[in-house]
């Protein structure tokens, strides 16, 4: 059976394996559903790009979403780490915890004198 030239078999729209007539069965294997709220303007947006690119919306979010997952760079926890133990080699001076929160605190009441 074909739907707007899209192949898809009798028993996945019998069975409801498909929810749009122009919805690929491949999507059978999806099992996690994520629904996102978008003003009206941003959805039309998004569904004009979509029909550019002659993809359903959720097609065009999804691969949004692959291509911002793939670009986002994650800091290197070997390179944190390192950081952390490279500052806790060397002896900061600090003073008393007391009167440094005294300072602190004055440094609020008095306010910004410059």
């Amino acid at each position: 059976m074909s739907f707007d030239g899209v192949e898809v078999g009798l028993r996945d729209v019998e069975v409801g394996l498909v929810t749009h007539h122009d919805e690929s069965a491949r999507l059978r294997d999806m099992t996690k559903r994520l629904q996102v709220l978008l003003d009206d303007d941003e959805l039309a947006e998004i569904q004009e790009l979509a029909r550019r690119r002659r993809q359903t919306t959720a097609a065009w979010v999804r691969e949004a979403l692959r291509r911002a997952r793939e670009e986002t760079v994650y800091p290197d926890a070997v390179r944190k780490l390192k950081a952390v133990r490279e500052a806790t080699a060397h002896a900061y001076p600090i003073a008393d915890l007391g009167p440094m929160l005294d300072e602190i605190e004055r440094g609020y009441l008095d306010g910004d004198r410059s």
